[in-house]
């Protein structure tokens, strides 16, 4: 009886043992690099208004093809950029159904350089650095409560091409470099002296990447009260000719000083400045990896369906083993 008993539980046991093994692990059948070859996006281009501010502001907006309410995500380029670099996040993030507004930053954009020959390398430098201020900060702190703030308006206004398709509440921003700074400041970063904290409430998730640590005060006091999840992109080569705290260690103290919760980082191995946009890498002979553009569109993406769409099954894959699936073995992942 005895026997019969245990060879029926073992039996049970086994069965359960392979049912449980032929289940797919949390968030296994989630894929952020997914894109239906039937959905397309397009892109509109418009200019922002800031009365406030007697500017103009430059914006390029890739939209989902569903036209219903989606959640917006808004990126700023580094110093020198414009609304139409780094295209491969806005094509990607839009496929996945999300509006994307990048905007352009006038006095830190194109502008900069552009009436520069390329051959005088120094002086577009000289000017590139000198663009670097504190003034084109505030300014580029102000384009973004001005952009959503007409966004909030074109959202309601019938006809509008943007009628309707805008989900307010649910507003993620990430942006390079000098954008990361930027995006930094919008969501949590505290700053000593003159400056206070410029928080835009509106926004609820952030991904900097090349983020800097502050040029006054310990990073502590700068990031240690973020509220809201930060991912974090950089690489072990991240470092740019100009701008404060801009090498790869001053970047790396990023993460340590965030608070507890929903906080991410990702360190691409041998990644440079460059890596994380569609620019011409910094060092020219180098080819660029082209799993740093895969990692970088997955791990984002994620994210994303995590904090704007609460996505359970992408919360899964961002916290399981679904980053290192996409990640090569040299790469550092880790979250808190």
């Amino acid at each position: 009886m005895k026997t019969a008993l245990f060879r029926t539980y073992t039996l049970s046991l086994i069965s359960c043992m392979l049912f449980l093994a032929s289940m797919p692990a949390l968030g296994e059948d989630y894929d952020p690099l997914t894109i239906s070859s039937q959905v397309k996006h397009s892109t509109m281009d418009m200019t922002v208004h800031d009365k406030m501010k007697s500017r103009e502001i430059p914006i390029r907006v890739y939209l989902p093809a569903v036209a219903s309410s989606s959640p917006v995500i808004l990126y700023s380029h580094g110093l020198g950029g414009s609304r139409e670099g780094s295209s491969y996040l806005g094509e990607h993030w839009a496929s996945r159904g999300y509006t994307v507004v990048y905007l352009q930053h006038p006095g830190s954009d194109t502008s900069v350089w552009k009436n520069i020959p390329e051959w005088r390398r120094l002086k577009r430098l000289k000017a590139m650095k000198s663009a670097g201020n504190a003034q084109n900060f505030l300014l580029r702190v102000k384009d973004v409560t001005a952009v959503l703030n007409q966004l909030e308006i074109w959202n309601k206004t019938e006809s509008h091409g943007l009628e309707g398709r805008l989900n307010l509440k649910k507003v993620g921003m990430s942006g390079h470099s000098f954008g990361a700074r930027t995006t930094q400041a919008v969501c949590g970063q505290k700053f000593e002296g003159e400056y206070t904290q410029f928080t835009e409430e509106r926004i609820i998730a952030a991904l900097p990447m090349s983020p800097s640590s502050p040029s006054d005060g310990t990073a502590k006091d700068a990031f240690g009260k973020v509220s809201v999840p930060w991912m974090l992109m950089t690489g072990t080569k991240d470092t740019a000719p100009f701008g404060n705290n801009s090498d790869a260690k001053s970047r790396l103290a990023v993460f340590p000083a965030l608070p507890l919760g929903g906080k991410y980082e990702l360190v691409l191995f041998e990644a440079e400045h460059s890596a994380f946009t569609d620019q011409a890498l910094m060092r020219r002979s180098e080819p660029r990896n082209p799993n740093h553009h895969r990692s970088i569109l997955a791990l984002s993406t994620a994210f994303w369906d995590t904090y704007l769409r609460e996505d359970n099954a992408a919360k899964d894959w961002l916290h399981g083993e679904g980053p290192r699936s996409v990640l090569e073995m040299r790469d550092v992942w880790q979250k808190k």
